[in-house]
């Protein structure tokens, strides 16, 4: 069974999830699609604009969210795994210099991504006026070996999925070997590394008018590397984005669909990306199982940041696809939410896994129309 059938089966079981229920006292509402962001290493740095929410609030009021979230990746070419699968009768070991030289040494081009890393987004939003909400957001971002190495393996094992050579590598290590055009990185046993990433200023507009039970807003967001280059932190550029989103609220189904285009700046550090115009779709499907209890299940697809300028690996020039389904439950003012992300088509070029945990305290909601 390969991702996109796991996938498949798992949408297959949230929608039965969804099977109708007694009608609750309280009338339940719509959030919008889970507001989480793309945790893919390559192009982490970037700008990428958040999946738009359905919540409404009064004119010069305050909302909060807080959302922590936590992805594991193993991407690799395809010599670099036939190299590690051939290593493994000697059971674990870390990486050494003569894995790193010959691994140079295979043919091609060739790279090897093994972290873990977590992220905590801290986001205010401040409604000017009944059309106009201006937001900031700053991520705190700590990169190590982590702990979920075992875990993924296991859940390889059961479902009988490749290994993709992990068992040759010592597990929740961190290495990072990219031999790809014009740019050689080695990093191994990086130590753990934590810090802001830059932050980022919006300015949303929801008055745009639809008919029947469509909504529309756009939004645009500029991040601000405030403290200039910084490993792993900062491409020490400037990106700007724009992001139109629709939605059409239903009974108790409400479908969601975003479309953004970031100016992407580029950087230098590790492999060098050109600037560009990236592009990313967003698709989600909501569903109230409680008066105040939503599933949600959405689609993410993005133009990878790489380009034939600096690698001719197809497993990083080929677009990224992930899957997300998650759960959210109001208490009040307050909304906490629960989401797995795991890739789809492309499997060197996204987290194996990824989970968010999310908060927001919205104290003066506006009622639905």
């Amino acid at each position: 069974m390969n991702a996109g059938w796991r996938w498949l089966a798992l949408a297959l079981f949230g929608a039965g999830l969804a099977a109708p229920v007694p009608a609750q006292e309280e009338g339940g509402r719509f959030y919008g699609m889970l507001r989480e962001r793309d945790l893919t290493p390559f192009g982490f740095l970037r700008l990428d604009m958040r999946p738009a929410h359905a919540v409404s609030i009064e004119p010069h009021s305050f909302a909060f969210e807080m959302a922590l979230g936590y992805q594991n990746t193993w991407a690799l070419s395809q010599n670099v795994e036939k190299y590690l699968v051939g290593r493994e009768s000697t059971g674990r070991n870390i990486i050494g210099p003569e894995d790193v030289e010959a691994i140079r040494n295979l043919p091609g081009e060739n790279y090897l991504l093994d972290l873990e890393s977590a992220t905590l987004d801290l986001a205010v939003h401040y409604k000017l006026s009944s059309q106009w909400t201006l937001y900031g957001i700053a991520t705190v971002v700590s990169y190590q070996g982590g702990f979920m190495d075992s875990g993924v393996e296991k859940f390889h094992d059961i479902f009988g999925f490749s290994d993709f050579g992990r068992p040759a590598v010592a597990r929740n290590s961190t290495n990072i070997i990219l031999d790809l055009k014009g740019a050689q990185a080695t990093m191994l046993d990086v130590p753990e590394t934590q810090g802001f990433t830059d932050p980022i200023f919006g300015l949303r507009y929801s008055g745009i008018s639809l008919p029947g039970r469509w909504e529309m807003s756009m939004e645009a967001a500029v991040k601000v590397p405030l403290e200039g280059e910084r490993m792993f932190l900062s491409t020490g550029r400037t990106d700007y984005g724009v992001q139109a989103s629709f939605r059409h609220l239903g009974e108790r189904n409400a479908f969601h669909a975003d479309l953004s285009a970031v100016y992407y700046a580029g950087e230098d550090t590790l492999a060098p990306h050109e600037s560009q115009i990236i592009p990313t779709f967003i698709l989600g499907w909501e569903y109230q199982l409680t008066g105040k209890t939503n599933l949600n299940l959405q689609g993410y697809t993005s133009k990878s940041v790489y380009t034939e300028a600096e690698t001719e690996l197809d497993e990083l020039l080929s677009d990224k696809f992930q899957l997300s389904l998650g759960v959210r439950h109001r208490f009040e003012c307050c909304l906490m939410s629960f989401a797995i992300t795991e890739n789809l088509q492309n499997l060197n070029n996204t987290p194996d896994v990824g989970f968010q945990l999310g908060f927001a305290w919205v104290p003066r909601i506006k009622p639905e129309r």
